[in-house]
């Protein structure tokens, strides 16, 4: 959970302008043109060039002025015209700032309308979306999911006021938030983390409303962490997956007994019939060898 800028602290008292003298005017600081170009913005426009000589669109002095003045510009307001008579324009675009890591700054959070609705539905909200002063939760025989895990708050307490009638309101919030809770139920339920942080200013989340034969749920999880029920449905896959690749394997045991099977008895087979064919040979040439003796 992101929070807005906090105000910066009122510095020491000033010295009388009289004292200090006039003040310096501040630096102006350069527009996108005025930044200064890298060696890679300057290969990319000699590129360029060396496509528009192999196209015919410049002569080879031209492009030797050009080039000459490539590497000698020092700023993206001096390349662009090298460029500007050219098809697609100007020079490179700056590239985008980045913080003191190395890190491009984040984008600015998604709008989402200031209330959610699910009526014999499902709505949820997650990932990097702007939490508004005042947001509503309205169910009807549905259920509203609400993850502020990644959400960035507008202000530092935000109040979400919920009306639930035969379904459920769940929110998730990470470690370091404060809930406070003044929701009622009806024949339902109101469950909030009494693990408060310890920072004695955290972020709050205030949860308003009613509940009627429902539900409004706040959990505490950091971001990554699966739900019970997802474990629990994870847990449930990883069972029936066992199962039916015992099953399976199984199965193959069987298969493989009845091939044995099979084998063994057409093994059996065969041998019977060849001690059958022996035997009709030995009695055959038993009679031969008579027939000869009484010739």
């Amino acid at each position: 959970m992101n929070l807005p800028d906090p105000p910066s602290p009122a510095g020491p008292e000033r010295p009388s302008d009289a004292a200090q003298g006039p003040e310096p005017a501040p630096a102006a600081r350069p527009g996108p043109g005025g930044m200064r170009a890298s060696d890679a913005d300057r290969d990319k426009v000699a590129d360029r060039l060396r496509e528009a000589l192999a196209d015919g669109r410049i002569t080879a002095e031209e492009h030797a002025e050009r080039i000459d003045a490539v590497y000698k510009a020092k700023t993206y307001a001096e390349l662009e015209p090298v460029l500007a008579d050219l098809p697609g324009g100007g020079g490179p675009a700056p590239s985008a700032p980045v913080d003191a890591a190395g890190r491009a700054p984040a984008a600015p959070p998604r709008t989402e309308p200031g209330t959610a609705v699910a009526i014999l539905t499902e709505t949820k909200r997650a990932g990097r979306w702007l939490v508004e002063p005042q947001s509503h939760a309205n169910v009807l025989l549905g259920k509203v999911m609400l993850d502020l895990r990644q959400a960035v708050l507008s202000q530092r307490e935000v109040t979400i006021n919920c009306s639930c009638v035969l379904g459920e309101v769940e929110i998730i919030v990470p470690p370091g938030v404060r809930v406070l809770c003044s929701a009622t139920a009806v024949l339902g339920q109101v469950e909030i983390p009494f693990d408060d942080p310890e920072d004695p200013d955290p972020p709050t989340v205030r949860i308003t409303g009613f509940t009627l034969l429902g539900q409004i749920g706040v959990r505490r999880r950091a971001v990554g962490e699966a739900s019970l029920s997802e474990r629990v449905k994870q847990i449930a896959e990883e069972r029936v997956h066992d199962h039916l690749l015992g099953h399976e394997r199984r199965r193959e045991a069987v298969r493989d007994a009845r091939e044995q099977h099979r084998r063994a008895v057409e093994e059996a087979r065969e041998e019977r019939i060849r001690s059958r064919d022996q035997r009709r040979e030995h009695l055959r040439e038993l009679r031969d060898e008579r027939r000869r003796h009484r010739h």
